[in-house]
Formats: C-alpha cells, sequence, structure tokens
C-alpha cells in the first residue's frame, strides 16, 4: 500500500513538472522576435551568421535584416516557430545587425564571438 503511494506521488510530480516545462516553452507575446548573431574568427577567415526566429504567438511580416551598408531581401511572413539562418555578405562590418519587423519590432544585435576552448578548431 505504501509503496503504490510512493508512486502516485512520485508520478503527480513528473506530471507537474512536465506541464510546468511546456508552459513556460509558450510564446508570451503576440509579437517577438529572437536574434542570434555570431561571428567567429579563425586565423585565415571570419565564419558569420545571423539566426532569427519568430518566437510570438502571430505571423511577423516584412522582416528586414540590415548589416549596416546591405541588407538581405525582405521575408515577406515568418510564421510562429519559424526560423531563418542567413550569412552576412562580404564586406560588411560584423558589429551589430539589425532587425525589423512588422508591427513595429526593431532589434540592433550586436555579434557574439563563441567561447574558444583549448585543444579545439580554432582556438
Amino acid at each position: 500500500m505504501r509503496l503504490v503511494f510512493v508512486v502516485a506521488v512520485a508520478a503527480g510530480i513528473v506530471v507537474v513538472a512536465i506541464v510546468i516545462m511546456f508552459v513556460s516553452a509558450l510564446p508570451t507575446k503576440n509579437y517577438d522576435l529572437s536574434v542570434d548573431a555570431l561571428k567567429d574568427q579563425q586565423s585565415l577567415f571570419t565564419n558569420a551568421r545571423v539566426i532569427i526566429k519568430n518566437t510570438g504567438r502571430l505571423p511577423l511580416t516584412d522582416v528586414l535584416v540590415d548589416y549596416g551598408n546591405q541588407t538581405e531581401p525582405a521575408i515577406p511572413v515568418l510564421q510562429p516557430g519559424e526560423s531563418r539562418s542567413l550569412s552576412p555578405p562580404e564586406g560588411v562590418q560584423l558589429d551589430s545587425v539589425t532587425v525589423t519587423a512588422e508591427p513595429g519590432i526593431k532589434i540592433v544585435q550586436p555579434y557574439r564571438a563563441p567561447i574558444k576552448l583549448p585543444g579545439m578548431i580554432g582556438s
């Protein structure tokens, strides 16, 4: 009898933890955008990428990625949960990237550098 009670309590805790994880992953805003700009400098070249993701509940329209002196072609619609990985064109400054979207979103994101670990390629 005691074992059944312990198993029931453990199962209840697991269910509550799963529900909390699921609810915390749901978007809280109607319109939201995540921007991750990465600049990895190697000895011979620099590898850069910009990842944009619609983290809101509703679609974003007219998404523009501006590298400073060049822009990507506009993304007409970015659906909720959809992400795009973009490579900055050659010759742009890799200081920051500006991403705008309708309705009224503007994010200026500086490039970040990955952590270099001893023994890893490019360290």
